[in-house]
């Protein structure tokens, strides 16, 4: 199969979940349940189990550590660029700049399987698991200022960092996980990457939105385009292997998370600009992230 239709799949399932919504009668309530199930129960799974199933040294683990902080701080320093240049709204720029750092990490080990197998999934795992405390902390921070809250306590209840966290202090300490309980999180964890990518088609909305369009493009362009971008180059700095290199540069080509909406919206922002963009960077990835693969093969 070519690599360029690794992603076929993903985006075939997004368009079901799309479908389910918009023409057969699927509520926003039953996909609001879906949407809690997953993120704090299968896809912890998924990811404690990905991270503990291969060996991971310290040693190992510096590199996509490297890679991943240099990666989210150039996503974070581009999109927040988009302020002195463009001058948005204050409130516009807090609520979008995340999309042009976060990611959507149901596809993200998706097309990692796909692309390497378990080692490939297993270095996004623990990819995932650094960046999502990093992006979070950059994300809530800057709507924070505009609404004078604070970020500790969202990121100390964090599944996703929780699991990650004791996934890979399992794996560093060797510590054995018994058979039944791998099955079990496999199982979970193979759930939640189908469910979970089903719920981003479903949240998709399109919504024109008053504010700022050059904005708008500014976060695709980051996001899409420089990014990985950037990210090529951040490996090859690194002397990364083929796989890790391949891994990292996925890793900044994915779209933007569907849950920087939920952010946005809890912390008084610019919903709809944010919905807006979420929905077209999903669809725009669909011809971005196969160009990037093929680019990778």
């Amino acid at each position: 199969m070519s690599v360029a239709l690794l992603v076929l799949p993903e985006f075939l399932m997004i368009a079901f979940g799309w479908l389910l919504k918009r023409k057969f009668g699927f509520s926003s309530e039953f996909f609001t349940s879906v949407e809690k199930l997953v993120y704090y129960v299968l896809f912890p799974a998924l990811l404690f189990h990905s991270i503990t199933r291969v060996p991971i040294t310290l040693e190992s683990a510096a590199d996509p550590l490297a890679g991943t902080i240099a990666v989210a701080t150039a996503g974070i320093a581009m999109s927040w660029l988009a302020s002195p240049v463009l001058r948005p709204p204050a409130l516009a720029m807090a609520s979008i700049a995340q999309c042009g750092y976060r990611f959507n990490a149901y596809i993200a080990l998706a097309l990692s399987l796909s692309l390497g197998g378990p080692d490939g999934q297993a270095i996004m795992a623990l990819i995932v698991g650094i960046a999502v405390p990093f992006v979070n902390v950059a994300a809530v921070y800057g709507l924070a200022r505009q609404q004078g809250s604070g970020i500790l306590s969202s990121l100390i209840r964090n599944p996703l960092f929780i699991s990650t966290t004791l996934g890979l202090a399992c794996n560093l300490a060797g510590l054995p996980i018994p058979a039944f309980i791998s099955t079990l999180l496999a199982k979970l964890g193979a759930a939640s990457i189908a469910m979970g990518i089903i719920c981003v088609g479903a949240s998709l909305l399109w919504q024109p939105s008053q504010t700022n369009f050059k904005l708008l493009s500014w976060m695709l362009i980051v996001k899409l385009l420089a990014l990985p971008v950037c990210a090529w180059f951040i490996a090859n700095w690194l002397e990364l292997e083929p796989l890790k290199k391949q891994i990292l540069v996925l890793f900044a080509a994915l779209p933007p998370a569907p849950t920087a909406y939920v952010l946005a919206v809890r912390m008084g922002g610019d919903g709809k600009l944010v919905s807006l963009m979420i929905s077209t960077g999903t669809l725009l990835a669909a011809l971005t992230l196969p160009l990037w693969l093929l680019l990778l093969a």
